[in-house]
């Protein structure tokens, strides 16, 4: 039997799922239209920037470092142009079959691969990455023979930095290296993290790292239309980067290579200055390195080398080796117990030989001592029982208050590494300083014993060349103390503009001259009737200066004797000095590690140091290859 349908009672159902339908569609397209509105009319700003930041690439392009030169215009550090072979990523289909197949035209190492490795992670998928660096003519011809074969890879030319004296002057140079989160933290600090775009590698020591900024330049760019891959369409538009500051330095290249080769192999340290600007003319640590070994990565093995060599060649000796000053320190306890009312320069006193104080005798190392010795006489014979009275006189507490204005105990400021935090500050002894110094009760009292030493240099003094060095450039100067520094002038890249970097006065002491005039003439004396007579004879100039001899180790009453000593725990030679004498020109700090007596070590080295920077001198076989090749780089 047939169902028959009823279309009035169906029709009012049809219509309502027909209306129902209708009104979804309609919401649908409603939505549709809303978002469509959101996205392209309400946010289209927005979006179209997002669309252009996707489609456009700005790549950096890597300002030139800045060229670093002595006064006289010898280059110290530069930069030069190599070829690397580079790999873009996006352009390269199996990254390692192209690696490998690399290898079979051109070498390339372990290292490279880790090293390439570890730049892709940090690189955009469109920019180019080393795989090689600086490669020969034949490395290049012998590419571009079968570029062909290898479609993402090619050769390009690149700026490396390069330091032509090798070593020399390689303490306050500093080197570049890579960068690393250390560094990064440093530059975000400085917020300058945008002008870093693209740079691998940062100043780590030195004038390298303390003139960074200045040296950098600023980072330019290129706009680069890429593709959905990531591969780059073509070129929209180049900002060129602008070229780092120049810098021209106080220091003397060839002074500062004779110097270092006045030591041979011999460890120690010497630190010249201009005492009426604080420019130094020679910043010396020896041993020493090669700073070209960083440029592109140090390998392992030069690094553990480095490190563990029991020279310590990366040690500024000039600014982080703290020493004894030994008898080098008596000049300045002779102008403070002036300066306190101490001492007349005519007060003298009979000197035995030895000083007894308590149960202890503190012995002069002339036997029988040098009889009746006044102020005068006891800088020029450097005698030890005058200090020891002296000191006793003094006591700690004036001692280290006259000491500390004139810089001793303090970092100098010198311009070298990324703060003063390179720089150690030495030690000045006082009860203040021993109770901060020692945690035992015990220990933190200061025994009035403990003061007689320090009259001649040693105990618990101990202080870095280029405070010494400042501190002698303060007696040079009548008592004004300039702050050391390296750099003359920063010159302009661009325009060839010089910004001065001005001297910087430090401190007036107020010296009274008749007692500055006192210590300069004992100093003149030590050098032609003292300690320093043998090493300055005839010098066609009249030099002051003061020797001195620092033990590494107590004796503990005993006597010593050079030969049957190590000679790690043999005594530091010093010797400090300025000249002319009547108007000066330089002074300067030498120390020379297990050196034995001051006289012996350390006055011929600066006598080396004045005869060329005051007569241009030269010492015997100096006039080598390297010292040719300075004067050439002086010329270019």
């Amino acid at each position: 039997m047939s169902e028959f349908h009823n279309p009035d009672g169906e029709l009012p159902r049809f219509r309502f799922r027909l209306g129902f339908s209708a009104a979804l569609v309609l919401f649908c397209f409603g939505v549709l239209l809303t978002r469509f509105f959101w996205l392209q009319v309400i946010n289209h700003d927005y979006y179209k920037t997002r669309a252009e930041d996707n489609r456009i690439a700005l790549i950096p392009i890597v300002p030139n470092r800045g060229v670093i030169t002595d006064r006289n215009g010898v280059v110290l550090a530069r930069n030069y142009s190599a070829f690397t072979l580079e790999i873009t990523p996006s352009q390269t289909s199996g990254l390692e079959e192209t690696i490998d197949a690399l290898s079979e035209v051109v070498e390339i190492q372990p290292k490279d691969r880790k090293r390439f490795k570890r730049l892709l992670d940090e690189a955009k998928n469109f920019e180019s990455i080393p795989i090689r660096t600086r490669l020969t003519d034949s490395e290049v011809a012998t590419f571009t023979a079968q570029r062909y074969r290898f479609p993402g890879v090619e050769v390009k030319a690149r700026l490396f930095r390069q330091y032509p004296l090798s070593h020399v002057a390689s303490h306050a140079i500093g080197y570049i290296g890579r960068i690393t989160e250390r560094d990064l933290k440093w530059i975000e600090d400085s917020e300058r993290q945008a002008n870093y775009k693209g740079t691998d590698h940062v100043g780590k020591t030195g004038l390298e790292q303390h003139y960074e900024f200045e040296l950098h330049g600023e980072t330019g760019y290129e706009e680069v239309e890429i593709d959905a891959g990531g591969r780059a369409v073509r070129s929209l538009k180049r900002i060129p980067p602008v070229s780092g500051n120049n810098l021209q330095l106080t220091l003397d290249a060839k002074l500062q290579e004779i110097t270092e080769k006045a030591f041979g192999d011999r460890k120690g340290s010497v630190v010249a200055i201009e005492p009426e600007t604080g420019g130094i003319l020679a910043l010396v640590s020896n041993p020493t390195y090669d700073p070209n070994m960083f440029v592109d990565g140090i390998t392992p093995e030069n690094w553990k080398e480095l490190n563990e060599h029991p020279s310590k060649p990366m040690i500024n000796r000039a600014i982080n080796g703290a020493y004894p000053p030994g008898s080098t320190f008596k000049p300045f306890m002779a102008l403070a117990a002036l300066e306190m009312g101490k001492r007349t320069p005519n007060q003298s006193i009979s000197d035995p030989g030895y000083f007894n104080f308590g149960n202890h005798q503190f012995r002069d190392d002339k036997k029988g001592g040098h009889g009746m010795v006044d102020m005068y006489k006891s800088i020029v014979h450097s005698c030890d029982t005058y200090y020891y009275l002296l000191a006793n006189d003094m006591g700690i507490d004036n001692i280290a208050k006259f000491m500390a204005q004139l810089g001793f105990g303090q970092r100098t400021g010198v311009d070298l590494g990324k703060d003063d935090s390179g720089e150690s500050k030495g030690v000045l002894p006082s009860q203040e300083w021993k109770k901060k110094r020692f945690k035992k009760p015990e220990q933190q009292k200061w025994y009035a014993g403990e003061t007689i030493s320090i009259g001649i240099g040693q105990g618990y003094n101990a202080y870095t060349p280029i405070q010494l060095a400042q501190a002698t450039a303060v007696v040079a100067n009548n008592g004004v103390m300039f702050r050391p520094h390296l750099v003359r002038n920063i010159v302009d890249a661009r325009t060839g503009e010089k910004r001065l970097v001005e001297p910087e006065p430090l401190r007036d002491l107020n010296l009274k001259p008749q007692h500055v005039d006192v210590i300069r003439r004992a100093m003149v004396g030590v050098n032609t009737e003292g300690t320093g007579a043998r090493a300055f004879a005839g010098a066609g100039y009249e030099a002051a200066g003061k020797t001195g001899t620092a033990q590494v180790f107590s004796l503990k009453g005993g006597q010593y004797k050079e030969s049957a000593v190590k000679k790690e725990l043999r005594d530091h030679a010093l010797f400090i000095a300025y000249a002319p004498a009547d108007k000066p020109k330089i002074a300067l700090a030498v120390l020379v590690e297990n050196g034995g007596f001051g006289a012996q070590s350390a006055a011929p080295i600066a006598r080396m140091v004045l005869d060329y920077y005051l007569l241009g001198k030269l010492p015997a076989g100096a006039a080598d290859e390297d010292s040719e090749a300075i004067e050439a780089d002086a010329t270019e």
